[in-house]
């Protein structure tokens, strides 16, 4: 079984957000790839391979806390814990909170990485706060992921691994848990 553990680690090079929202120079699309890379491998050992005693992965927080699960049971809180813009509809909805509740919190955050916006933004024009349901309309049709790319990126980098990212972050943050 997972318990909750606050774990602190000094990290020298800063979190994701700083790099993605505080920094004058915009990530390379190369290191925002790595670190998506890592964070769904971790999200894979914490989901699929917790039990055994191997301890290299690292997540900081979606904005989500809780109890982890016993064996095939999940765990329901009385109430909604968590940043609500990383948040699953169906834990909002129920409070039950599952590993496909993680996998939209990934979506969430793989959608910064590829747009460089904040989940939430109240700085953005008006329909653009929430950064999940302004980027639904681009993220179908392979000519509309333009729109959703960074532009302090100018460009640089892959079409063909932009295109499957954002596959990717479609699939998580699916409005059907069950796909």
């Amino acid at each position: 079984m997972i318990r909750g553990y606050l774990c602190i680690e000094f990290m020298p090079r800063g979190s994701l957000e700083n790099h993605l929202f505080r920094r004058s120079l915009p990530l390379p699309w190369s290191i925002r790839m790595k670190i998506a890379l890592g964070a769904a491998k971790g999200l894979t050992f914490l989901h699929e391979e917790a039990e055994k005693p191997d301890y290299n992965a690292k997540l900081s927080d979606f904005g989500l806390a809780k109890d982890g699960p016993e064996g095939q049971k999940t765990h329901v809180f009385t109430r909604v814990m968590g940043t609500y813009c990383y948040a699953a509809p169906e834990y909002v909805m129920t409070g039950h909170l599952t590993s496909k509740s993680d996998v939209y919190s990934f979506g969430v955050v793989l959608l910064e990485m590829l747009t460089g916006r904040r989940s939430m933004d109240k700085n953005q024009p008006n329909g653009e706060h929430n950064l999940v349901e302004w980027a639904r309309p681009h993220l179908v049709g392979r000519r509309r992921f333009y729109r959703l790319m960074d532009p302090r990126l100018e460009g640089c980098f892959s079409i063909r691994g932009a295109q499957k990212a954002i596959q990717l972050a479609t699939h998580c943050l699916s409005r059907d848990p069950k796909t």
